[in-house]
């Protein structure tokens, strides 16, 4: 393994804390003997660019430092590939690496981790979702979830956690069941209506909300969390739920383990790591060993 590792660096992540945290990881690195080379972007596609770049010339690992967003760039740039992810969670939402008990918003212990684990070969061969030629690493969103990321989008005049709960209100207000059509793992189509149907690799989203909450990356499957036909008033009883992840019991809500999914329903975005993948329909396929990620012992 070449010594020499590239940092991935997105300097606005968590309202800037993307720019403080590359400083500390940097220096654990370059404390345990490797040579760092930082990679930052003009934009998304030119700092995915310059990602791949990195990868196809050989560099050690890739250690990308910000929030989901720039977690999915780097899954773009090493899937499908031998070289290593490093995770320095600086967002917001950092679902990511709570999903593989990586520290949060700690840049130098994340780079102290990375470091024992290039040193130790400390990884873990982890599961990615594939939707056409793009990978993701967490849930795949659709419904009214989405659609409160569609409409938080939206909104210029707040920002943080307060956007969202606002965009949920919103939603809430406009709220009608979506007619889905769905089919697992190439069998029938079914024909369901729906509030949402999220498909985890991963367990949790939005910052914490365990939407798939015993999802493995590793078995090879996604967990589909479907929450079927329900009410307003009985919606505001499920979604608080989400976050410790009791909504799994709720009779509405129907949980499948399969290894590919087709999704379809009219006027629905989708959002993979937060990340808007484009309107359904869509084919989403789990693909095991996907990514090597750096991993404690």
């Amino acid at each position: 393994m070449t010594s020499e590792i590239t940092l991935f660096v997105n300097p606005t992540a968590g309202r800037g804390r993307g720019a403080q945290a590359a400083q500390p990881a940097a220096s654990a690195l370059r404390d345990a003997g490797f040579s760092v080379r930082t990679v930052l972007g003009e934009d998304a596609d030119d700092a995915l660019r310059r990602a791949r770049e990195a990868v196809a010339a050989g560099t050690g690992a890739l250690i990308a430092v910000g929030g989901d967003g720039l977690m999915s760039l780097a899954l773009q740039a090493v899937a499908g590939t031998s070289t290593p992810l490093g995770v320095v969670a600086v967002g917001t939402g950092n679902d990511f690496a709570r999903a593989l008990g990586l520290p949060i918003r700690d840049p130098a212990a994340a780079g102290r981790l990375a470091a024992r684990a290039l040193k130790d070969g400390g990884h873990r061969e982890i599961d990615l979702g594939r939707v056409g030629g793009r990978w993701f690493g967490t849930v795949l969103a659709s419904g009214f979830d989405s659609r409160v990321n569609d409409r938080g989008n939206r909104m210029r005049f707040v920002g943080g956690r307060f956007k969202y709960d606002l965009a949920i209100l919103a939603e809430l207000a406009a709220f009608r069941p979506i007619p889905y059509r769905i089919r697992l793992d190439g069998g029938e189509v079914r024909e369901i209506e729906a509030t949402l149907i999220a498909v985890g690799n991963g367990t949790t989203y939005g910052g914490g909300m365990r939407i798939c909450a015993e999802a493995e990356m590793d078995d090879g499957l996604f967990d589909v969390t479907v929450v079927g036909e329900c009410t307003r008033t009985e919606l505001l009883k499920v979604f608080p739920k989400v976050y410790k992840g009791a909504h799994l019991t709720h009779p509405a809500v129907t949980v499948h383990r399969v290894s590919s999914i087709e999704l379809v329903a009219a006027g629905v975005t989708a959002y993979a790591d937060g990340e808007p993948m484009g309107p359904l329909p869509l084919t989403a396929t789990c693909v095991p060993g996907a990514v090597r990620v750096l991993t404690g012992p």
